[in-house]
């Protein structure tokens, strides 16, 4: 019997060696999430070895979403059209002062393929029912498709509401597309039969070949985009829920940030959306069909934007990248409002930086945590910036959920993606890239008004914390890059 034994965990140590091995030699992941997997493996042999098949798999060597050669041939040609532009000078601002921004344009084009455009009009959510009232109207106007994208759709009265309106078109004879993540959205199947027997479709991104089990677990589509007609589309935080009402006690009031867009930037918002349609429902939507991708015969707007779009498969962390250009390019001023703040440690050192330069560097997150880990983790990143000048203030009204950053009020950017490792990293996100002084500044008001709901976690307070409260942000620290 001690013999089995022996075997066993000479088995078991074998096995462990070679997944650390594969960790450090062949993913090439970054320092913090190699040591805390190997913690895992180490201190937790068994069980830890089926936690990283779920939690830690690498996708960034994999194509997930995929093109025909017509459609790269004819998106190379428009990026490197407006790359030749951008480099010879010849574009034209609507807002002169977007010119000192033609760096970070350049490289969201370049390796984000994200083009830049200018007629765009922008109106600003931040309240749930605001919201989902202009979505619902929206949607209630759509005459050719609507493509509806959400992490979350819960199957309660404001879910219900939304899929009824969908059926409703989907009879007048409008093609619905809705495309769910499998572990967010987990609502049973009758909850879209009308709506399927309508002629809508549904599908779920990375859904579970074993019950209860999905290895792609770690890996969510967190974007939350709907696409009306190709002309008018929605960005943002809100998820479909009764929580973004702030009907649940456990939060109270949400508070979070959206966009309604109408303009060329809708077009992106379409790509992203048919990209992850394909991969999901294993169809193939033309990338230029003229119904889906319709020309904007007037401007809606003088709104410059750029939809950016990253995740686990990209080479380069776009939207990451991008927050941090935004930040080295402040001059005056960085509000940033974020529900979890995991920092990267180059987003750590370019808020560092920016404030002990001189900067304004402000960031808002929430009182109420609905992840624990991260809200410790959250406070401990917090702690090593206010040495340096970082104002850090809690919101103290209920639950914000936003993710903007604002830098001097003259660009933006607001998105699905958090300024944690999650979203920068892990998760499938969409962030747009606001190069509008108007826009900025009302992001900015919104802030300061933002500030009157908070207090203000100053450093002499952070340093009479509690012990057990060092420990939790401690251990919560220490396993962030895997939470």
């Amino acid at each position: 019997m001690s013999l089995v034994i022996s075997i066993l965990f000479t088995l078991i140590l074998i096995l462990n060696i070679s997944l650390a091995a594969a960790i450090i030699f062949l993913e090439r992941r970054n320092i913090a999430s190699t040591w805390s997997w190997l913690m895992v493996l180490v201190f937790i042999p068994i069980a830890g070895f089926i936690i990283y098949l779920i939690f830690g798999r690498n996708l960034s060597k994999k194509k997930i979403f995929h093109l025909s050669s017509k459609e790269i041939d004819e998106i190379q040609e428009t990026i490197q059209k407006q790359e030749n532009e951008l480099r010879h000078e010849l574009v034209h601002y609507n807002d002169p002062v977007m010119v000192d921004y033609e760096e970070m344009i350049y490289m969201n084009l370049n390796k984000g393929h994200s083009t830049f455009t200018q007629d765009n009009h922008i109106e600003i959510f931040t309240d749930g029912r605001k919201k989902f009232e202009a979505l619902f109207e929206s949607l209630e106007q759509a005459r050719e498709h609507i493509h509806l994208q959400y992490y979350i759709i819960r199957n309660d009265d404001l879910g219900k509401k939304l899929v009824n309106i969908l059926t409703k078109k989907a009879n007048e004879g409008v093609k619905v597309r809705v495309l769910c993540d499998d572990w967010g959205t987990r609502v049973p199947r009758r909850f879209f039969k009308d709506l399927r027997a309508a002629g809508g479709e549904v599908a779920a991104f990375f859904p579970s070949k074993i019950p209860y089990l999905n290895f792609k677990l770690n890996n969510r589509n967190h974007r939350k985009i709907v696409v009306i007609d190709g002309i008018c589309g929605f960005l943002g935080g809100f998820n479909v829920g009764e929580e973004y009402l702030g009907l649940r006690k456990k939060f109270g009031y949400w508070r979070d940030t959206h966009l309604k867009i109408c303009g060329s930037a809708v077009h992106l918002l379409q790509s992203r959306f048919f990209l992850d349609w394909n991969n999901a429902s294993h169809q193939h939507l033309l990338q230029f069909d003229e119904k889906y991708f319709p020309n904007i015969l007037e401007p809606k707007g003088k709104a410059g934007m750029q939809i950016v779009s990253s995740g686990p498969d990209s080479k380069w962390q776009q939207i990451k990248n991008g927050f941090i250009s935004m930040i080295h390019l402040a001059k005056e001023s960085v509000y940033i409002q974020t529900p979890y703040f995991i920092p990267s440690d180059s987003v750590m050192n370019a808020l560092l930086i920016a404030a002990l330069s001189g900067v304004d560097v402000r960031i808002m997150i929430p009182n109420k945590p609905d992840h624990i880990f991260v809200y410790w983790a959250s406070l401990s990143h917090i702690g090593e910036l206010l040495d340096a000048g970082v104002k850090c203030y809690i919101y103290n009204e209920g639950f914000i959920h936003a993710k903007t950053i604002v830098v001097d009020g003259k660009i933006a950017s607001v998105g699905t993606a958090n300024i944690d490792i999650r979203s920068l990293k892990l998760n499938f996100e969409t962030t747009a890239f606001i190069y509008d002084s108007q826009v900025s500044l009302e992001l900015k008001k919104t802030f300061e008004q933002d500030l009157k709901k908070c207090w203000e976690l100053t450093p002499e307070i952070y340093k009479q914390r509690p012990r057990r409260v060092k420990f939790k942000e401690s251990i919560s620290r220490l396993l962030s890059p895997i939470l």
